[in-house]
């Protein structure tokens, strides 16, 4: 599967089943284009895992809403929830693994955390 545009119209609908790796890029970001072939590659290779790519100069209430700061940032979904975010480009082993722990994690273990965080912080 190749990468999605993501906008403010199909983010929620997009994060919200299976496991979604986002790129929030820019054109005009050196790191964002060194990054995006290894972002490309792993979408062709992982075809049960969604590839989103968020323009934030297009995006801006997207971009603002995550208060991202520094591009590329990479963001882990799965469920509709985030697990993960990195600001950075990733190198092609580090996406590899990341997948891999995205898509082997215990799904009611995570939900059950969270509840119990917020149970506590309540």
């Amino acid at each position: 599967m190749a990468t999605v545009e993501i906008t403010k119209d199909n983010f929620n609908e997009t994060i919200k089943e299976g496991t979604v790796f986002l790129d929030f890029w820019a054109e005009w970001c050196g790191p964002c284009r060194q990054f995006a072939p290894t972002f490309e590659a792993a979408s062709e290779k992982h075809e049960t895992v969604t590839f989103g790519k968020v323009d934030t100069e297009d995006q801006v209430e997207l971009a603002q809403a995550f208060q991202i700061m520094s591009i590329p940032t990479l963001m882990v979904f799965r469920d509709g929830i985030k697990l993960f975010e990195q600001a950075g480009a990733v190198p092609a082993s580090a996406l590899e693994d990341l997948i891999a722990q995205a898509e082997k994690l215990d799904m009611d273990a995570v939900r059950a955390q969270i509840a119990e965080q917020q149970t506590t912080e309540s």
